[in-house]
């Protein structure tokens, strides 16, 4: 009988071990075609000359003005001698011009917000991109840390992680050995200008196991490590967006740590609006435990986002006016509802701001947009409000 019991084990030892091979296989194939097929279109987003001037806060005349004087150069022209799209690389010289960019003083601090649900499927990864390329868009210097073993952020970046990226490239070595002094080593340039990546991959999962452990021998202090990490590097941004884990584990714990600002994603189901309840009394709860020890997080500000939003079905209506009654002026007014863009463009390990065109239909595309603008420019309100360099400007605009 024990023999019979050996020879099974042993047979789904060998099955799970052949779909590993035969997976990994696939995923070196998917790798390589996804590479070539997107060879063309891995690029900084572009812009007419008059959502351009937009987002420079200029008008395209003050943009042509400055062609014409050579303060900026002449246009790049297409064969029918048309003035092609400019970069966002080309608005960021454009910003230096005009003295239009939108960075904090030195003296203001760098504000850290983190994207976080402890339960997955919520729109985490999909908020925390889209919100650190708008921002990059928008003229910030951004950061995005992946947090998450499962790296969906990294892989809307174009990368397949565990083929792509070394554990090396990731957190984990900064989390693990307490000689490295700065997460500058993971900083990667992205093909956003202003936008830089520390990715993560499976590998980072390992960190949870040896940081709980550690921190089970008495070692409170490991998690301050994530918060020293981006503390070494917060000069050189102004926003640090960082995705963690959908659970309370020490990482999770670590981000809470760092940031100093928070983004609740919220789809207005009856089960997630359960388990983001249940994620504030956890929440509020750790942040006890954590006061005890002096390492309480200083939140700046904490918002809700309705994620993932059909208002065609009558409960997610009710539901989302709930907690815009029950949450306030900590609610995103603008719902991120549910989009065929967002999901086609995701399907192409793409995001919707990085397409020049429709993934979808242009009306789908445009609706999909003023949600994503819409979202993202509340927070970046509350960013802003951080900063006294800027609290001046927000007042002037609020009574335009």
């Amino acid at each position: 009988m024990s023999n019979g019991l050996e020879i099974e084990e042993a047979a789904r030892a060998i099955s799970v071990a052949a779909l590993a091979n035969r997976a990994s296989s696939v995923l070196e194939r998917l790798r390589d075609s996804a590479r070539n097929a997107r060879a063309n279109e891995r690029r900084e987003p572009t812009f007419t000359i008059g959502k351009a001037a937009e987002l420079v806060g200029r008008t395209p005349a003050a943009i042509r003005d400055a062609e014409k004087d050579g303060r900026l150069p002449e246009p790049a022209r297409t064969d029918n001698n048309r003035r092609e799209r400019y970069t966002l690389a080309q608005l960021n010289d454009m910003r230096g011009v005009f003295g239009t960019r939108p960075y904090r003083a030195p003296e203001d601090p760098c504000c850290v917000v983190a994207v976080q649900n402890f339960k997955g499927g919520v729109g985490k990864s999909t908020i925390a991109v889209h919100l650190a390329q708008y921002l990059a868009i928008r003229g910030y210097r951004v950061a995005l840390v992946d947090c998450d073993s499962q790296a969906s952020a990294t892989t809307l970046f174009g990368y397949v992680p565990d083929l792509d990226l070394d554990e090396d490239d990731t957190l984990y070595p900064f989390l693990r050995e307490g000689e490295r002094s700065s997460l500058d080593y993971a900083l990667r340039k992205t093909h956003f200008d202003g936008l830089e990546l520390i990715p993560a991959n499976l590998r980072l999962f390992n960190s949870e196991y040896e940081l709980a452990a550690r921190m089970a021998r008495g070692n409170d202090t490991l998690l301050d490590r994530l918060k020293e990490g981006i503390e070494s590097i917060a000069d050189r941004f102004d926003v640090i967006v960082m995705d963690p884990p959908p659970a309370l584990g020490a990482i999770s714990l670590s981000v809470l740590r760092a940031a100093n600002a928070l983004v609740v994603p919220v789809p207005p189901t009856v089960m997630d609006f359960s388990s983001t309840a249940a994620f504030l009394s956890m929440l509020d709860e750790t942040i006890e435990q954590l006061a005890e020890r002096g390492l309480a997080p200083e939140l700046e500000f904490l918002r809700f986002v309705g994620s993932k939003v059909d208002e065609n079905k009558s409960m997610q209506k009710e539901l989302l006016q709930l907690m815009r009654t029950l949450f306030g002026h900590a609610m995103v007014w603008t719902p991120l509802k549910d989009s065929a863009e967002i999901d086609n463009a995701t399907a192409r390990l793409m995001t919707v701001y990085e397409l020049d065109g429709p993934a979808t239909s242009s009306a789908v595309r445009n609706r999909c947009l003023g949600y994503l603008d819409g979202v993202n420019s509340e927070i970046e309100v509350d960013i802003r409000s951080m900063w006294p360099s800027h609290q001046a400007r927000l007042r002037k605009a609020a009574l335009a």
